[in-house]
């Protein structure tokens, strides 16, 4: 007899990595404890969308990261816990830092001290490239300086390094993941991909935009999901107490990238420049390239997608009038 499915917990997994790492889950073997964010709709966000037979093997928990009580309900008797939940927009960032702190740097802490005081075997903590800056030398390893050029990056650094402190501290068995910019089905208007999908998809040929000149190593979603997958089951001695890049080593300006959106759309596209789509000049980062070779040679861990694939996807999702009309593809969505 095969032995039972093991549980594990994900915060923000109503979002659209944490969607995507829920279905990565299930089909592992996993029963899935759900958090989405409490909301007076009883919404469970993007894992209302996600197949039967997946959730069926999920239970959704509405609570909020920032609530420890909501946070030791939902990790209580799993075996590893995936913290996903984070305010991420860069814009909003500058108008509501203080909720960025209370998520992202509170939030973090009371994921860290339930893990450790309920024993958690495996804690698997969200980074981001953001907390690089722009790239001072290319690609960038784990070493590359930390330089946090938004209110938004500065606070997920902040997580990361409690994420460090209770692992020196305490022993907590926690590893972090920094995904690059990762793209694909369900990523809202917020980043450039749906935005510029989600305009030519909507009709638009004339693409409103910020600055085109930064680079990006765009990640499938699905590459994504697969590489927290790889550090939450690895042995404990090949990931715990580290932190691991996930990128694909490739990058591409944003001009080019709208270029190449309009390829594969079948459309020529010109480009008109929005001034509040632009960040503070000092602000901006200008160039990301990882190098995964860590994560690689520890899990064996690589990208199935090339970035046209993955854009190929993409544009598939949105093109289907149905989850089309649940973006606002009209307007700047900060």
């Amino acid at each position: 007899m095969p032995p039972p499915p093991v549980t594990v917990a994900v915060t923000g997994a109503e979002g659209f990595i944490g969607s995507h790492l829920v279905e990565a889950l299930v089909a592992a073997g996993h029963r899935v404890r759900a958090m989405a964010q409490y909301n007076s709709f009883s919404s469970y966000g993007w894992l209302e969308n996600l197949a039967p037979d997946v959730l069926d093997s999920v239970e959704v928990v509405l609570g909020d990261v920032r609530d420890p009580g909501s946070v030791h309900e939902l990790v209580a008797g799993t075996e590893a816990v995936y913290h996903l939940a984070a305010l991420i927009a860069i814009p909003y960032s500058y108008r509501a830092p203080h909720s960025y702190v209370d998520t992202n740097v509170t939030g973090t802490l009371n994921v860290l001290e339930a893990v450790r005081h309920l024993e958690i075997p495996r804690m698997v903590h969200t980074s981001t490239s953001e907390t690089y800056g722009t790239a001072r030398t290319v690609p960038i390893t784990e070493d590359h300086p930390i330089n946090t050029q938004s209110p938004y990056a500065a606070s997920k650094a902040g997580g990361d390094r409690l994420a460090d402190s209770y692992h020196a501290s305490f022993g907590t068995p926690v590893v972090t993941l920094r995904p690059f910019n990762t793209f694909g089905p369900r990523q809202s208007m917020r980043a450039v991909i749906p935005t510029v999908i989600g305009q030519v998809a909507a009709g638009e040929r004339i693409i409103t935009l910020g600055d085109l000149r930064p680079t990006r190593d765009f990640t499938y979603v699905k590459d994504t999901a697969a590489a927290f997958l790889a550090v939450g089951t690895a042995p404990a001695e090949a990931v715990v107490g580290r932190t691991f890049n996930a990128g694909t080593g490739g990058e591409i300006s944003v001009g080019e990238l709208v270029g190449l959106i309009g390829k594969l759309m079948g459309v020529e596209l010109d480009v008109t420049e929005d001034v509040q789509r632009i960040r503070p000049a000092n602000s901006e980062v200008m160039r990301l390239v990882c190098d995964a070779s860590r994560l690689r040679a520890a899990t064996g861990w690589a990208p199935a997608h090339s970035l046209e694939r993955g854009l190929e996807q993409t544009i598939g999702f949105f093109r289907d009038p149905v989850n089309l009309a649940r973006f606002k593809t009209a307007i700047y969505n900060i």
